[in-house]
Parts: structure tokens; sequence; C-alpha cells
């Protein structure tokens, strides 16, 4: 007589427990990915934020050339470094077509999916997708993942907000496990300038100028086809945003060397006190001249 493996039957409900409720996915706003909202979303950005862009920004574009060696029917991961609430503007009027045109911006869920007036305007203005920061949440993972499934590219910020004080912070993982998990490349970004259009705490944009610049694909599997650590392409991917740090500063070929030696100076800045680095910073916040007599403006 052959015995049943255990358990011999599934658990039952009690009657009297409460049904389950499937709870919201991400508190996502999936209508802004609709025909129509990315009809108006591409309205916004070329007839709104490109000359607002142009304007306060001027960015310079640098690397482009570096993105010819992709498939342009696959999805990418953009990855930056973060100083301004202008980068996301910034971003998308300068990533090159046709990834600008299926594209979503993962944000901080505790900032702009705070209620919904704000998390709808970001959706459609910028494609905002809710990105978990103060805690773990499997929710905005998933999102991010279906969204790369269906050929949609994703703009992340893997230091997890803006910088505090102009320096960068140490990159999470993110980024790197989505790329690993769906085999898509990821294009680091670097933003130079952004800072002084958008100070942290000011709402009143200044004008500069803006330097971007789009590094070489980095793809999560090695020559031999076996996948890189989820750990170690993400420190690939924090070194790759230092080097083109570093190569803005410098040149491609003194920046490529130290990224080969590994010797790349980091984004991180001193371990001093706030006010040393602050001297410290390469670029710092123009502050805004006092109008006078002979200078109202």
């Amino acid at each position: 007589m052959r015995l049943k493996k255990f358990p011999y039957s599934r658990a039952r409900v009690p009657k009297t427990a409460p049904p389950k409720v499937e709870e919201p996915e991400a508190d996502d706003r999936k209508w802004s990915r609709s025909y129509l909202a990315r009809l108006a979303r591409l309205t916004i950005v070329e007839a709104g934020w490109r000359p607002i862009v142009a304007t306060f920004a001027k960015p310079e574009v640098k690397g482009l050339e570096r993105l010819n060696k992709l498939d342009e029917n696959t999805p990418i991961i953009f990855t930056a470094n973060h100083r301004s609430h202008a980068d996301t503007p910034i971003l998308l009027t300068t990533i090159p077509e046709p990834w600008r045109h299926k594209l979503v911006v993962g944000a901080a869920k505790d900032y702009f999916f705070s209620n919904s007036l704000k998390a709808g305007f970001f959706a459609l203005t910028i494609g905002a997708i809710p990105i978990e920061r103060t805690k773990l949440d499997r929710k905005s993972g998933d999102l991010a993942s279906k969204l790369i499934q269906k050929g949609w590219s994703l703009i992340i910020y893997p230091e997890g907000g803006r910088s505090p004080d102009g320096w960068g912070q140490p990159f999470r993982g993110g980024a790197a496990y989505l790329a690993g998990k769906h085999n898509v490349a990821v294009v680091p970004v670097y933003l130079e300038g952004t800072r002084n259009v958008l100070p942290r705490g000011k709402n009143v944009p200044q004008r500069t100028k803006t330097m971007v610049i789009f590094g070489d694909p980095i793809f999560p599997t090695q020559a031999d086809g076996k996948k890189i650590p989820t750990r170690r392409l993400a420190e690939k991917i924090s070194v790759a945003t230092d080097s083109l740090a570093d190569e803005l500063s410098t040149n491609w070929w003194e920046a490529a060397k130290r990224k080969h030696q590994g010797k790349s100076p980091t984004s991180y800045g001193p371990d001093t006190v706030s006010w040393l680095r602050n001297w410290k910073l390469p670029t710092k916040p123009k502050r805004r001249k006092r109008r006078t007599a002979k200078n109202p403006w």
C-alpha cells in the first residue's frame, strides 16, 4: 500500500477568517502609460520641459555614440548620480530616441507619491513610478520588473535620493538586481552642474551650464556567459559613474587608465567636517548677485 506524502491535504481556511484583500500594486498609476497619457507626456516634455531645460540648464551632451552598440528595441536601465530635482527633466530631454518615448522614472514613494494629487502629476509629467526607499518592499521591485519585461526603459538614481551636500552617496543594488534578473544593459550617466540649477531646498531655478555624459553600456554577464553577482555589478556601475566624473575633470585617456588600475577618484568626498567638505566641492552652488542701483537684476 502506497502512503500519501505529508501533508495529506491542504489546511482549510476558517469560515470566520476575513477575506483576503489584494493590496494595490505599489501605488502605481497604470493610466500614465496609456497611449493618450504617453502622447500628453510627449507634448509636456517637448513643449514644456525642453525649453525650460534649454533656458536654465543649457546641457552639453557627450557620449551618445556609446549607445550605438545597443539594440534599439531592447529596454535599458539608465543610472545617474543625483544632485537636484533638475536631474530628471534634463535626462528626459537628453536620452536619445527610441528609449525616450518608452521611459519611466523611479521616484521616491515617500516624496513623489505622498498624496494622490502629487502622484498623478508626476506620473503624467515625468512617467514616475513609486520606489520605496525607506524600507524593504517587494512591490516596487516587482513593478519595475514587469515594466522592463514589457519593453519599458528605466531611469533610476542608485544613491536613493538627492545628495545633501553636493558629494556623491554610496550606490544601492536595485539597478544591478534588475539588470541581472532581466539581462538588460545598464548605461551609467554622470550629471554635472545640476545642483547649481536647482539647489536642494530651493524652488526657483537659476541659469547655469550643465553637462550630461553617457558611459559605455554595462552588461550583467561576463564574456563566458556567466552572470555577474549583484553586488559586484553594483560596484561596477558605481566605478563607471566615478570614471565619467573623472573624464570630465581630466580627459578620456587619463580617466580610462585610472579606471583600469582601479584608481578612479570616488565622488563621496573627504571624510571630514561639513564646512571643509563644502569647501572642497569641485563645483559649488552659485550665489545670487545682490541687486544694486547699477545692477537691478
